[in-house]
């Protein structure tokens, strides 16, 4: 194959090799693209000289015709696509605005040129921290953010006030311009974006002087944030219309609020449902009674059944968290612990031995058994003595 001698390297644009496959060649361009649109970089001037040269060079190499005659003649003025077609790097230029084939098809076979239409504002995205209780019954908080505004001096225009922009005379307010090119093969239109007002439609003469130009801000604003009752770790709010501006007269973007939620020290989570302990005494399991316990709304009495085993669980119903738009709440569930004491009495030791005895139960307790076993020991050694 030739070698290339040009002025763009449009694998390199790309990032990928030269015998990429058509699949590797779209996905390099997808990321690419989403990566360096100007409207995901409103504060890089370079990102639109980026986007226009990926999407130059993705039309040339998805092309099977246009990458064969690219890789054998490259793209320099006066090489095989100077004369073929008419596709000179110049004409290649005006394909930054291009994002898709169809806008190629419709320059080509007589579409009209188009300005872009109205753009929705970028999203924004803060956390705040709840307390266990604030997400279980919801409350209310102010979030702090820096987001693009309309600039209040040019009310977003860019222009100087008591100017106004004019609309530019080259597009004629559209923001695309078309020029025709006789070939070989005929005449070919191609249409791009307008090289004097760069596809607004409109010239600014004088600038804004505090937006320059740009026709936004950055500005700091406090905003509250109304939250329900159920929310739960992780989650996102979302607020509507409090986003970045829209550009062209699109609508402005929201404001996701993510949920971040404080642990409790006593109740955990599991959906609706809170989990919790209650401890009792081994004469409280055998005998059952009532309990007092911790309930997200306050002290509750609940039932321990004669008989309760370690580790059985005790419900309340309709005590739990609410749930998300709409009525009702999740259960409150105690999983049941034993108290064991770890030390007894000569007394409690000998009224539990007599209860095992009244059920027909044999022990002999460790502590006993080891000092009958020192006083016969030890008794035995004063005799011999």
């Amino acid at each position: 194959m030739t070698s290339v001698a040009n002025d763009k390297d449009y694998y390199s644009i790309l990032g990928v090799s030269r015998d990429a496959s058509p699949d590797e060649i779209k996905k390099a361009y997808r990321r690419l693209a989403r990566e360096n649109h100007p409207d995901a970089n409103p504060d890089d001037p370079e990102s639109e000289q980026r986007f226009k040269e990926i999407n130059e060079a993705y039309q040339v190499l998805r092309d099977p015709e246009k990458r064969q005659m690219y890789d054998q003649f490259g793209q320099t003025e006066g090489a095989g696509f100077e004369g073929f077609g008419g596709f000179g790097s110049q004409d290649f230029a005006g394909f930054g605005g291009f994002t898709d084939f169809a806008d190629i098809f419709e320059t080509f076979f007589g579409g009209r040129a188009r300005r872009s239409g109205p753009t929705r504002g970028n999203d924004l995205e803060t956390t705040i921290e709840l307390s266990f209780m604030d997400a279980v019954f919801g409350t209310e908080r102010e979030v702090e953010i820096i987001r693009n505004e309309y600039c209040p001096t040019c009310d977003g225009s860019g222009a100087k006030p008591g100017t106004s922009p004019k609309t530019c005379a080259q597009c004629g307010g559209t923001g695309r311009v078309r020029s025709a090119r006789r070939t070989p093969l005929g005449e070919f239109v191609t249409t791009g974006t307008c090289p004097t007002c760069q596809g607004r439609g409109e010239i600014i003469e004088e600038l804004c002087p505090e937006c320059r130009g740009r026709g936004w801000v950055r500005q700091r604003r406090k905003i509250s944030v109304n939250v329900p009752a159920g929310v739960d770790q992780g989650m996102r709010l979302r607020l509507s219309g409090e986003g970045e501006p829209g550009r062209d007269g699109g609508p402005p973007g929201d404001l996701f609020v993510r949920i971040r939620v404080r642990p409790h020290p006593e109740f955990k989570r599991k959906g609706h449902d809170v989990l919790s302990k209650v401890t009792v005494s081994m004469v409280e399991a055998c005998l059952g009674a009532k309990k007092e316990v911790a309930t997200l709304d306050g002290s509750e009495k609940i039932e321990i059944n004669p008989g309760t085993r370690h580790g059985e669980h005790i419900t309340l119903k309709g005590k739990g968290v609410p749930y998300l738009k709409k009525y009702g709440r999740g259960d409150h569930i105690f999983e049941v612990e034993i108290d064991i004491p770890k030390k007894l009495t000569s007394e409690e030791k000998e009224l539990l031995l007599e209860f095992a005895r009244m059920r027909g139960e044999t022990i002999e307790p460790l502590e006993s058994g080891l000092l009958e076993r020192m006083k016969r020991v030890f008794g035995r050694g004063g005799e011999s003595a």
